[in-house]
């Protein structure tokens, strides 16, 4: 491939000159509502303390070398032609998918072992449901909805901070929800002390006093155990809760009410008794400087090991026998679309529809709403939420230092069409899916790879992790499969 990465050394700065002007244009940008006394996305300093991530961190090699591109990378007509003739003939891995899967595993088999791969994928981009960009307006938004990095695991942050700087980012999410008076608030979701305050006009000022009234409202299963949804949302906030913020809000995102799915979807449900308004509770939470596809470009693009071709269809070039040659397919797309020639039943996802606008002129010092995300979970809007990316501080230098005067707001709609995002959670749809895994185990000469092929909703981390420990495996037993079960990673965030 040629490489659209790196301009000459001798124009670049120094990494801490970089990261200086970095926290310097953070210091300048506008006042905006979604913001603490710590910073820019920052929460309140009790809960800010929290975060690992204390400052601008990571290496982004690109910038580094003095590229100053602040949006994706020219790709070139080789790339994006989605021409096979002109790879290589044969390669070790042949992966279907450039989202975060198939780039790890490419990228970890080219540094470590010298393996070669083409990556080919449908889109026109690399990154996948990640892939981010800059507007004609001069704002950072995401093509396939709002992404928030967030982990627990050390070895994933450690990871990433190989291919792109990171900033601290605490993610807090606002919902406009009635009180007891029909009035709509604003208040913190998950709830905490002061969306009850607000919404039912208590005055709870403790942790004790919150776990009171959660006492008061829980209602137990006659079960023991919660045999759906509405049950185990009803046993973890009790009714008024249920009514005001989840019921109708997990219609609208899975087209069902929660008396309709699993236990499983709603027994997740944050119960918060103090006054942490952070979305996450994991010890690394950041955004990356310049975007979520300069990690996929830090990854792959220049690495002579590694062919990417875009505008690439795995099913046509399959069809006509026009694949090129390869030891091992890795697999990273939806496992019933793989043996969809069987006639089996598909699986059922949820997707998202986002219905965009630029604001020229917004009222509020630039800015739509007081944060960048507000959910709006009752069921006289049809939309699920408003997504505001202006408030976030990895946005270009333009829109840090105020002279992007407008702003742009994505409304979210869950569909039953579109591209695949959720899998839908209940007994039948987990029963087709072990008929396609057992196929899956018996297929020769392919891995199975991501939360297309398996059928479960991975966080981003959960995603770099099962891939690397994939890694692992194949350079400690020479065959790329799983060192756990996808249910192991726990509970993906799903849908917000």
């Amino acid at each position: 491939n040629q490489n659209p990465l790196f301009s000459s050394p001798a124009h670049g700065r120094s990494a801490d000159r970089q990261r200086s002007v970095l926290i310097h244009q953070l210091d300048k940008m506008p006042a905006g509502p979604f913001a603490s006394s710590v910073g820019v996305g920052r929460a309140e300093p009790e809960w800010a303390a929290l975060n690992k991530v204390t400052g601008v961190c990571g290496i982004d090699a690109t910038h580094a070398s003095g590229n100053p591109a602040e949006g994706p990378l020219p790709l070139g007509d080789a790339i994006l032609g989605g021409d096979l003739t002109t790879c290589p003939d044969e390669v070790d891995l042949l992966i279907v998918g450039a989202g975060l899967s198939g780039a790890v595993l490419a990228e970890r088999c080219s540094r470590e072992l010298g393996m070669t791969s083409i990556v080919i994928d449908k889109r026109d981009h690399i990154g996948g449901n990640c892939y981010d960009y800059v507007t004609e307006d001069g704002i950072r938004a995401s093509k396939y909805g709002a992404h928030l990095f967030h982990t627990q695991f050390e070895r994933v942050w450690e990871y990433v901070n190989r291919f792109s700087e990171w900033m601290p980012f605490d993610h807090r999410v606002k919902g406009r929800v009635p009180d007891k008076d029909g009035v709509k608030q604003l208040v913190p979701i998950p709830p905490t002390q002061e969306t009850v305050n607000v919404l039912f006009g208590e005055s709870i000022d403790s942790e004790e006093k919150m776990q009171a009234w959660y006492d008061t409202q829980r209602v137990v299963p006659e079960g023991g155990e919660p045999a759906n949804g509405e049950e185990a949302a009803l046993s973890r906030v009790g009714p008024q809760l249920y009514e005001k913020i989840f019921k109708h809000y997990t219609k609208k995102q899975w087209d069902k009410y929660p008396a309709e799915l699993d236990a499983s979807v709603l027994l997740r449900l944050p119960c918060r008794t103090n006054t942490d308004d952070r979305y996450f509770g994991c010890g690394f939470q950041a955004l990356p400087a310049r975007g979520y596809t300069r990690i996929f470009e830090n990854m792959m693009l220049g690495d002579e090991n590694i062919t990417i071709r875009l505008n690439c269809d795995f099913f046509a070039h399959k069809a006509a026998g026009t694949l090129p040659k390869h030891k091992l397919l890795v697999y990273t797309g939806q496992i019933d679309s793989y043996y969809a020639g069987l006639g089996m039943p598909k699986l059922e996802y949820r997707s998202l529809r986002f219905e965009e606008e630029y604001v020229k002129e917004p009222e509020e010092g630039g800015y739509f709403q007081e944060a960048m995300v507000v959910n709006y979970p009752s069921a006289d809007v049809p939309f699920t939420r408003i997504v505001e990316y202006k408030h976030t501080p990895n946005q270009p230098s333009g829109a840090r230092t105020g002279q992007v005067k407008g702003t742009l707001i994505a409304k979210e709609y869950s569909t039953a069409e579109g591209e695949p995002y959720y899998p839908v959670p209940n007994p039948e749809n987990r029963a087709l899916y072990e008929k396609y895994a057992a196929l899956a185990a018996e297929e020769q000469g392919v891995a199975f790879v991501g939360r297309l092929a398996s059928y479960k909703y991975f966080n981003m981390d959960q995603a770099i992790l099962n891939a690397l420990e994939m890694f692992d495996n194949l350079k400690e037993t020479g065959k790329l499969a799983p060192k756990r079960r996808p249910e192991d990673f726990g509970p993906g965030d799903g849908m917000k």
